[in-house]
């Protein structure tokens, strides 16, 4: 049988939290490079690619320091 990677109750364990950081960094990274070529093609005048870079940037920051246990959680 397979087995859900998601708990439904209680904290996530370290492995399950470290698998999501890395798919949450990885559409990030995806994202921006994405995002600055478009930026590029249709004009590098206005670097515009900077908004979404720093506003999903700035979650992600935060989703580090909670897998990291900054919270007060606990990290497996």
């Amino acid at each position: 049988m397979h087995k859900n990677p998601i708990p439904h109750e209680g904290e996530l364990p370290g492995k399950t939290r470290l698998w999501w950081l890395r798919m949450h960094f990885s559409a990030w990274i995806v994202v921006t490079i994405v995002v600055a070529a478009l930026n590029m093609v249709l004009g590098w005048n206005h670097p515009w690619f900077l908004l979404p870079l720093v506003g999903w940037g700035t979650p992600l920051a935060i989703h580090v320091a909670f897998v990291m246990g900054l919270f007060g959680g606990t990290t497996d």
